[in-house]
């Protein structure tokens, strides 16, 4: 009985509760958010003293064919970017009535402008044009994305194409700026896009990670996420809970959508997942901003290529 009374006594101490406390406080305070807002901003200033010192600016040509009103927000974000940093921006609005022939023309003839550093794209383009067609009409040394034929076909047999994708180029700067090195890990990939997941695939292959990709048409997905150290999804709905992961995990979510609230969300539970992570990616601020720091860096790049000649 005063064995029980005693440790009663203990319990409701101030000098334990503080200590309870502040032990919860330290679990929590376990989890590293990756900050893509805070990395894209120092990128760009970097970015942009290196472009004071060229003798003339970049120049990123965006084709933007249609009004989905989606890809209009992008690019005016990209054009935004490009010229708050010395790129000079060009945005190429065409109907999206227009053929893919007459599409191509526009292409050749940015293609052969000397003053036009970089060509992208923004997709999605019109049902009626072929996509993977148009994307390969671009000079891949023009090609900012990294799409065409010849840079997918650089990156997949081991060669340095003229530059990266956007958006794994962004995941891997990020997860760089905080010293996690991939290699040895078990990284999950969930999509198999040629935008995400398989340059991502190959890019992290490169740096001695052991890949495994999961798609729709997976089986048992929790039982592989579960086995993961370093985890990236890019499917652009929830499907990641707290108990597909293992406890300090790495979480890198690139999916955003719109719930029915109109918040904007992620592939991942981040309220649920967070506290069992080592480090997450916030949605949004965590790859979106990546991305577009990526695509400056990239013009930045081909400009120098270009130049280098």
């Amino acid at each position: 009985m005063y064995s029980s009374r005693f440790f009663l006594r203990i319990y409701i101490t101030p000098q334990f509760n503080l200590f309870f406390s502040q032990y919860l406080c330290y679990t929590n305070d376990m989890t590293i958010i990756l900050d893509g807002k805070k990395l894209r901003d120092k990128l760009l200033a970097q970015l942009e003293q290196r472009i004071k010192k060229l003798s003339t600016p970049p120049s990123l040509a965006v084709i933007l064919v249609g009004e989905d009103p989606a890809s209009q927000i992008y690019v005016n974000n990209k054009k935004k970017a490009a010229e708050k940093i010395g790129i000079n921006s060009i945005v190429i609005n065409l109907p999206d009535t227009i053929g893919e022939e007459e599409l191509i023309e526009k292409i050749e003839e940015l293609n052969n402008d000397s003053d036009i550093t970089a060509i992208l794209v923004q997709l999605p383009l019109p049902k009626h044009i072929d996509k993977t067609k148009i994307i390969n009409c671009i000079k891949p040394e023009k090609d900012v994305d990294g799409f065409t034929v010849a840079n997918f076909g650089r990156l997949f047999s081991c060669q340095k194409p003229y530059v990266y994708p956007c958006t794994p180029k962004g995941i891997l700067l990020l997860l760089d700026e905080y010293n996690i090195n991939l290699e040895g890990q078990h990284v999950v990939i969930i999509g198999r896009s040629n935008i995400v997941g398989r340059p991502l695939s190959q890019m992290i292959l490169n740096r001695n990670a052991t890949v495994t990709i999961c798609h729709s048409h997976t089986k048992n997905l929790a039982s592989i996420t579960k086995t993961a150290d370093v985890l990236i999804s890019a499917v652009g709905e929830k499907i990641i809970e707290e108990n597909m992961l293992k406890s300090d995990c790495i979480v890198v979510d690139v999916g955003i959508f719109k719930d029915e609230t109109g918040k904007t969300r992620g592939d991942v539970d981040f309220e649920k997942v967070s506290p069992i992570t080592s480090y997450i990616t916030p949605v949004p601020g965590g790859i979106g901003p990546m991305t577009i720091a990526s695509l400056m860096i990239n013009t930045v790049e081909l400009y120098n290529l270009q130049h280098s000649e």
